[in-house]
């Protein structure tokens, strides 16, 4: 065990991060760089749900050692910072907390696992929750087990929704909120990394950054990270047990809001596809797809309405919509500082 106390910690820390748009904003007295595991939170304007968040961590049911490291993503208003600096000073966590001064999604997905890489060398299991999500008890156990036995190199897990309205209960069976295995075992692709362990050796198989800024505002880099994950040859687990809740506010159960992320489903999925395509033949390919699946969705949706609700059943066409937008170059920006309605 290395143990570091706060006054070296600091040299340490500024070693570690040397980019010129982070800086750090509170650590623990005491960093062991020997850890093994790091989670990832980033944190933008949910100060009151990030202690539930940290509460959830703190009370994580393992024998092994593991630190955190937050990512303020609001470097003016900082609302999450001295939330974190909280929890840090008390000790209930060891780890650090910086400000990334370029807002956006992919911003400080990026700037949590690069510090988290560069401060915990002995790290080899990174872990990602956001700061709308709650961990049960023994999801990191889970997560890393799975890892050891599995030998896979990305791990993901379940995340439920919580809903504030509970007459929206039925929700959880939309694809907007459903998870995408119900079954734990190896599994094709993981889609989104707000419930996920990444291995160092995965990220070291990328050149910095990991996950594309290209995605900022759309979102969706880290469903771009696991495709060339997986078209790299790398293995995925599913840990159903593993489970985080997040927390659903009334203004995401709207109609207007369910639209508008199977819009921006659709767009991600025209992005991926076009990155990932080789060629101006593959792309144009992939464009005459997205084209192509708007009256296919059409007919599904149709059959989806005979035993479905119609916000369940128009999901599949608000998906191949935004797909068609988005080859024309329309996109929703939903990460957008002043998008988000904190």
């Amino acid at each position: 065990m290395t143990l570091i106390p706060t006054d070296l910690s600091a040299t340490r820390i500024s070693d570690a991060e040397r980019d010129p748009n982070r800086e750090i904003a509170a650590s623990s007295r005491i960093i062991d760089l020997s850890v093994g595991i790091v989670v990832c939170i980033p944190c933008f304007r949910r100060p009151q749900h990030l202690r539930l968040t940290l509460d959830s961590l703190a009370g994580q049911r393992t024998p092994r050692s593991f630190a955190v490291v937050m990512v303020e993503n609001d470097a003016v208003r900082r609302e999450s910072a001295p939330v974190a600096e909280e929890y840090l000073a008390d000790g209930r966590l060891q780890g650090v907390c910086l400000v990334e001064k370029r807002q956006g999604n992919v911003q400080a997905i990026n700037a949590a696992f690069e510090t988290a890489l560069a401060l915990f060398p002995a790290a080899t299991r990174f872990l990602m929750i956001d700061d709308d999500e709650i961990a049960s008890p023994d999801w990191l156990e889970l997560m890393v087990r799975s890892a050891e036995a599995t030998g896979a190199d990305v791990v993901g897990g379940p995340v439920l929704p919580v809903f504030d309205d509970h007459s929206m209960l039925w929700l959880s069976r939309h694809p907007v909120f459903c998870p995408a295995y119900d079954y734990s075992g190896a599994v094709p692709l993981i889609y989104g990394c707000g419930n996920c362990l990444i291995t160092r050796a995965a990220f070291e198989s990328f050149a910095r950054p990991a996950f594309d800024p290209r995605f900022n505002f759309l979102g969706g880099g880290d469903c771009d990270f696991f495709v060339r994950c997986r078209d790299a040859g790398m293995t995925f687990h599913w840990t159903a047990e593993a489970v985080i809740t997040e927390t659903v506010p009334q203004s995401r159960t709207s109609f207007g809001w369910i639209v508008k992320r199977g819009l921006r489903i659709g767009a991600i999925n025209y992005r991926v596809q076009s990155k990932a395509a080789q060629g101006a033949a593959a792309r144009v390919w992939v464009f005459a797809q997205m084209l192509g699946r708007l009256p296919l969705s059409l007919l599904r949706a149709a059959a989806l309405l005979k035993s479905s609700k119609a916000v369940v059943a128009m999901h599949p066409v608000m998906v191949a919509l935004g797909s068609a937008l988005a080859a024309f170059g329309i996109e929703p920006k939903p990460y957008e500082a002043s998008k988000i309605v904190s």
